[in-house]
């Protein structure tokens, strides 16, 4: 029986977001403006072992989903490699009689497991990805056992695309869409940050995306996290405007599920075509109160929120020769510190040090 990891706020922490990486090929500006960053030494990083290691304890204290990120989580070598060890956490379960009965089989056969079948334990392991390497790997994370994925994608025009991006792949990224649809990778999410003078002009045309091409369009505001600490309130496209502009298009309707912790607040086409849109708003519709999030660096920091400018090193405690139970006991106490909620709206707002690719997303 799973424990249940708690705050001091009360709030059931159920999400680990888990950064293999901090190297990118892409140079985002709202993340890595000012080229190659400083990037880690490869001893300090967690090795497969460890992350592995560590989720499995992470499981065991009530995370039910794990999603990979980065940097460009696909440029760790063998990714693939991590996903079958960590779809190993989940223990599929089918009914009988009424009951839940544990499924016997080998776990290094879980990816074929008939999809009918519920689990425990982990129950989502998914990835965010630039989608530069989808076109050649996308089958491959399926087959290793990956659910789905998020695909970062800021602009359909070229021109703009490499303007935010710092790279010039538009066309290769919109082919790893298709690959990861082919591959079964579902549902797909497709983020897009929304800049003031960049890229807001075209929120209808990717709400045009999503009906096409049947994926979840998820819109995000600008959050101070670039590496320059250039952000300016101004450049802010606020969830209400986005809302707006996709709504004198394609009017929506808002999909009557309840919120939870998820940080998007959702809507589907009024008209009823296919597609979904997701506003993600943490600046001006902060949804702190019911997160459940934790995140852990590639270098193996705790950070209890994305705005966190204290992390905690999980790593020296597994290396300083830590049991399994102090781990847990370390784990807990961290997370009873986890903060009530950001403060990027409060005058004496402080940016984290380290820009979106050392924290992942």
């Amino acid at each position: 029986m799973n424990r249940t990891l708690k705050d001091s706020y009360g709030r059931s922490i159920r999400d680990l977001r888990v950064s293999l990486t901090d190297r990118c090929n892409f140079r985002c500006f709202y993340c890595l403006p000012h080229g190659e960053p400083p990037i880690a030494p490869k001893e300090q990083m967690l090795s497969y072992e460890e992350i592995e290691y560590v989720c499995a304890i992470f499981v065991e204290l009530g995370i039910e989903k794990l999603r990979l990120t980065g940097g460009e989580p696909m440029m760790r070598r063998d990714i693939e490699t991590i996903i079958q060890k960590l779809v190993k956490l989940k223990v599929p379960v089918a009914p009988l009689s009424d009951k839940l009965q544990l499924v016997d089989h080998a776990r290094d056969t879980l990816p074929s497991v008939d999809d009918k079948l519920k689990f425990v334990g982990l129950l989502d392991l998914a990835l965010t990805t630039n989608g530069y390497f989808l076109p050649d790997r996308a089958a491959g994370l399926k087959a290793a056992g990956l659910d789905r994925i998020t695909i970062s994608l800021d602009s359909l025009k070229r021109d703009t695309f490499k303007q935010m991006t710092g790279v010039d792949v538009l066309d290769r990224v919109l082919a790893g869409i298709e690959a990861a649809k082919n591959a079964g990778l579902q549902p797909i999410k497709i983020n897009a940050v929304i800049v003031r003078g960049h890229n807001e002009d075209e929120v209808a045309d990717f709400a045009a995306f999503a009906r096409e091409h049947d994926v979840k369009m998820r819109f995000i505001e600008f959050m101070p996290l670039d590496s320059g600490h250039e952000w300016s309130r101004g450049d802010v496209v606020s969830g209400r405007e986005i809302r707006e502009r996709i709504s004198a298009r394609f009017p929506l309707t808002p999909l009557k599920v309840e919120r939870g912790s998820e940080t998007s607040t959702r809507y589907l086409f009024a008209d009823g075509a296919p597609g979904e849109i997701g506003i993600i708003a943490p600046v001006t519709e902060a949804f702190c109160g019911a997160c459940s999030r934790i995140r852990l660096t590639a270098d193996g920091q705790i950070r209890t929120c994305l705005f966190s400018t204290v992390e905690h090193s999980l790593r020296d405690v597994i290396r300083g020769g830590a049991t399994r139970d102090e781990i847990i006991e370390y784990i807990e106490g961290v997370v009873m510190k986890k903060e009530p909620r950001h403060y990027i709206n409060d005058p004496a707002f402080v940016a984290p040090s380290r820009s979106m690719s050392f924290i992942g997303g």
